[in-house]
């Protein structure tokens, strides 16, 4: 039965909105009912959200937060050692507690040299120097991660934004990753968002994009510094696409789908006063309607 309730809750948390998962966790208790079962069963379930979702930390010793993913994992050989994190701005390595959500435990983390050569070392800074001036321009606490791929000219760009209104009850996330591919000419992108409302409602908006954006000869092969702007310019041009289309959408329904689930005015034509309406006697209103009504 303990087992039930944990698979169940473990459900309940992978499909939590962003900015909420406090909220159900709280209310899942009342499922499992034990909360000492309920906080070592539901690890599992909040590290696989908590890297799915790109969470972002204060980073130990530093001044800036980071991502928190599957590509900032550092494996290691050693099974019983406790999961690190990498951040690349600071070349930091950390423990991650996925049920407080803090880091801890910071040690220096120098790249291998031989993996990572200088020209590599050099284009993956330009490359998060300018995906810091991108974020700072576009973003509402946008954080950003670029990590080396396995080929020494690859690059992965993650980043994520949240903006959390709970007194307006709705919450949102951003996430986008990128491949970029020098040798391809390439970059491989996709975009995720996750919009909740829940104001005497719930809805949610889920969805992906994937994205291939071709990149010129002349990008690849220029210095790292103007390579790395000339390529964040190349993102901008598509997501601030992907955010027009957004805002059309939602243009769209508002003025066409939603209109067609009621009526814009009530059958008197005219339109409720609603901050009069605790004062409204009924049988007053229903027999001024009546008159209307025989009227016409």
């Amino acid at each position: 039965m303990a087992d039930e309730r944990i698979q169940a809750a473990s459900t309940f948390v992978l499909q939590s909105p962003p900015g909420e998962i406090n909220d159900v966790l709280n209310d899942v208790r009342a499922i499992v009912n034990d909360d000492g079962i309920l906080e070592q069963g539901i690890i599992p379930a909040l590290r696989e959200y908590n890297l799915a979702q790109f969470i972002t930390v204060d980073v130990p010793d530093a001044s800036h937060q980071t991502i928190v993913s599957d590509l900032a994992r550092i494996s290691s050989d050693d099974q019983e050692e406790e999961e690190r994190y990498l951040d690349p701005r600071s070349k930091t390595s950390f423990k991650f507690d996925h049920l407080s959500l803090e880091a801890s435990d910071p040690r220096p983390e120098e790249l291998n040299p031989e993996a990572e050569p200088r020209r590599v070392q050099w284009i993956r800074t330009a490359l998060e120097s300018s995906a810091l001036s991108y974020l700072a321009t576009h973003y509402h606490n946008g954080v950003v991660a670029i990590f080396p791929a396995q080929s020494n000219n690859q690059f992965i760009v993650q980043i994520v934004a949240n903006k959390y209104n709970p007194s307006n009850y709705w919450s949102g996330r951003w996430r986008s990753q990128y491949n970029i591919d020098f040798d391809g000419n390439t970059i491989q992108g996709k975009v995720l968002v996750n919009i909740h409302y829940y104001e005497q409602g719930n809805v949610q908006l889920v969805t992906s994009h994937d994205l291939t954006i071709s990149m010129p000869t002349a990008i690849a092969s220029a210095v790292p510094d103007s390579a790395a702007s000339k390529i964040l310019a190349l993102i901008e041009i598509e997501e601030t696409r992907l955010q027009t289309s957004f805002n059309d959408a939602y243009h769209e329904m508002s003025e066409k789908a939603f209109k067609g689930l009621r009526r814009a005015l009530p059958l008197t034509r005219q339109k409720m006063d609603w901050d009069k309406v605790m004062g409204y006697k009924l049988g007053a209103e229903l027999t001024a309607s009546k008159g209307v009504f025989a009227g016409s």
